[in-house]
């Protein structure tokens, strides 16, 4: 009788302990980075020409287009434009993986949306779009909101190849 106590005794502590040891073959990929997940639809766009390079936030061929990043290729300045709503603060605020900026902004009356048309001047070297080229996300927030603003899978690219030839 005494063995088989042990026995049970023994198998119940090994089932203890490899309940605690890390599997084999565990997909690490799948644990969640804490990153915010990108949104049907909307994706980041890149243009350039000579003159300008932009990088825009949206809705392909819409004018659902929340944020747009511009700059003069090879000048490390960016432009920045957010359109907001009525009586938002005079403030472009971003974040990217906990780096924030807050810019102080230029409101107009948007040509294309009820509200406003924030612009702001950066620099692409400031950390929190240091942080976006390495996430692939942005945020832009305010008083009451935080929206993500995610590439989709594979596009991640088009902001490389923006912030490269921005310099």
């Amino acid at each position: 009788m005494r063995p088989i106590i042990w026995l049970a005794s023994a198998a119940m502590t090994t089932l203890a302990l490899s309940a605690c040891a890390p599997t084999a073959g565990l997909n690490l990929a799948a644990a969640s980075s804490g990153a915010p997940a990108p949104v049907a639809g909307y994706d980041w766009h890149f243009n350039a020409d000579v003159e300008e390079a932009s990088l825009s936030y949206g809705m392909a061929e819409t004018d659902d287009v929340p944020l747009d990043l511009s700059c003069r290729p090879g000048s490390g300045a960016l432009q920045i434009l957010q359109t907001v709503s009525e009586g938002h603060p005079r403030v472009i605020a971003l974040e990217s993986g906990g780096d924030t900026e807050t810019y102080p902004a230029k409101a107009e009356p948007s040509a294309l949306h009820d509200g406003l048309d924030l612009t702001a001047a950066a620099r692409t070297a400031d950390p929190v779009f240091l942080r976006f080229r390495k996430l692939g996300w942005l945020a832009t927030y305010g008083p009451d909101y935080r929206t993500p603003l995610v590439a989709q899978p594979g596009s991640d690219q088009q902001i490389e190849r923006f912030f490269a030839l921005c310099g």
